[in-house]
């Protein structure tokens, strides 16, 4: 029976791996498109416009990371990497460059399958406000379309997490969300409670975005329960 539900990507070099996989993807209603090298990745992500991306980052043509970014260039789907590296650096610089999620090998296809559903409800949670391509509000313009932003008439540099952050902020402009809504939407479910990664990130686009950081009048803080951006 042909399967019609969202497009999974799983991009492992290890047939093991996606022989495991495959099965437990397939039988949740996903269609499964398979890459085992980044080449194959790009183009495949490029192609096929994937829900969700499960990605590798031990590949055999190319550091794993640097495709996170090369990834992010050509599709905005949710990365979800599954690596064997489980220290702290691998995982802040794969977030830091675009991944939505990180989970450490071994886990349990479970787990996985949860993880999977939070990177989509996005897609079939409560409309989020349709954004116009191009926001404006407090002196600060985002075309988001073209993907720049600028305050007053000059351009600013946005990371990949700073830029996405703002981006979720955009499309629920005049609603205030939590910190764990933030979170979850912009680093995953895994870090739901890592308070401190939304206060560094605020900060940072506070410092870039706002005449005066300290007074902001764009990206307003709702005291014990998350942020607003605030719309005119």
């Amino acid at each position: 029976m042909a399967v019609n539900g969202p497009i999974v990507l799983l991009v492992e070099d290890e047939v093991e791996m996606r022989r495991a996989l495959g099965p437990s993807l397939r039988s949740h209603g996903y269609q499964l498109v398979e890459a085992g090298t980044g080449r194959e990745a790009l183009a495949q992500a490029a192609g096929r416009n994937p829900a969700v991306i499960l990605l590798d980052l031990g590949l055999p043509d190319g550091d794993g990371l640097a495709l996170v970014g090369e990834l992010r260039k050509v599709t905005q789907a949710p990365i979800i990497v599954i690596s064997a590296r489980g220290q702290e650096r691998d995982k802040v610089a794969a977030l830091d460059l675009g991944a939505s999620d990180y989970i450490t090998k071994p886990f349990g296809v479970v787990e996985l399958q949860a993880r999977i559903r939070v990177a989509l409800r996005p897609l079939s949670s409560a409309p989020a406000a349709v954004p116009e391509p191009v926001f404006t509000a407090a002196g600060v313009r985002v075309d988001l379309e073209h993907r720049q932003v600028f305050r007053g008439q000059e351009e600013v540099h946005l990371t990949p997490t700073e830029y996405r952050l703002l981006t979720v902020l955009i499309r629920h402009r005049g609603r205030v969300l939590t910190h764990r809504q933030l979170l979850e939407a912009v680093w995953g479910p895994n870090y739901a409670e890592q308070t401190h990664y939304l206060r560094v990130y605020m900060g940072q686009l506070r410092h870039k975005l706002e005449a005066d950081p300290a007074r902001p009048r764009l990206l307003i803080t709702e005291p014990a329960v998350g942020y607003r951006l605030r719309d005119e």
